[in-house]
């Protein structure tokens, strides 16, 4: 992501919902467009069915109990960012995809979560980033939402959003999930050995309504505009046709990937 003192144009893409392997396809995908583009896309989507996602480097092999997993119907995929486990259900998922420029990753991180913040309190949610209390997480299976990480946006302490960054060859990829209604206690139910965490916040619980992903793509949309690039542009779900997408899908399908260790 580029240094602020160098204009960067920004896109804005909402995705209706897709299945794991395509949600992250399209996510590197973008990622690989930012490389010959220079341009950072701000994508808002959803999920077409349950789906448990893995991070990169998180153990999982022996972890999860495939009869459960699919007892549940929930698909699994494993995402090319870090992290930890969650659930793609009732949630919104944002990603930004950009040059990596001079930005360190922890600034890049600021700056996106900055801009989430922004988007977060036009709507009414008092989020705040979060104050890291003794050492960071390490891949686990601990759920995503058990445990804020440094600067991860909370709302009284509780995470609303988890993310995770990705660099690769001058180019990142920021993802992360909003909670809109918490079932991420789903999670120790399909483990062998079930760790409980404390429940997330949720804007259900915030706001007393689920906002939809047109509505939050709308306020990122104006904190974009406000604070990065004021002509901010949308980019065409039909403009996804020009990458290439499905070519990146069978990698997030294969076991190989997905249950790599």
């Amino acid at each position: 992501m580029e240094s602020s003192n160098r204009q960067v144009r920004w896109r804005l893409l909402l995705t209706p919902p897709k299945d794991g392997p395509w949600n992250m396809a399209i996510d590197h995908a973008l990622m690989d467009r930012a490389r010959s583009s220079g341009e950072t896309v701000f994508r808002v989507y959803s999920w077409s069915r349950p789906v448990l996602s893995l991070g990169r480097n998180q153990r999982a092999l022996n972890v999860y109990v495939d009869s459960e997993l699919e007892r549940r119907g929930l698909e699994v995929v494993r995402r090319p960012t870090g992290g930890r486990a969650l659930l793609h259900h009732r949630e919104i998922t944002y990603s930004v995809t950009a040059p990596s420029g001079r930005d360190t990753l922890n600034a890049s991180f600021r700056r996106i979560n900055a801009l989430l913040i922004n988007a977060l309190h036009a709507i009414g949610v008092p989020a705040e980033g979060a104050i890291a209390k003794g050492r960071e997480p390490a891949p686990s299976g601990l759920p995503c939402f058990a445990q804020p990480s440094t600067g991860e946006i909370v709302v009284g302490g509780r995470k609303l959003i988890g993310s995770a960054q990705w660099r690769d060859a001058g180019a990142l990829l920021q993802h992360g999930s909003i909670i809109v209604d918490d079932d991420q206690g789903i999670i120790p139910s399909v483990m062998r050995d079930p760790i409980f965490a404390p429940p997330p916040a949720s804007l259900r619980e915030l706001l007393g309504r689920a906002p939809s992903p047109s509505e939050l793509a709308d306020a990122f949309l104006d904190a974009i505009r406000s604070s990065e690039d004021a002509h901010v542009s949308i980019l065409a779900h039909s403009d996804l046709s020009q990458l290439a997408v499905s070519s990146k899908v069978a990698f997030y399908q294969d076991d190989a990937w997905t249950w790599r260790r």
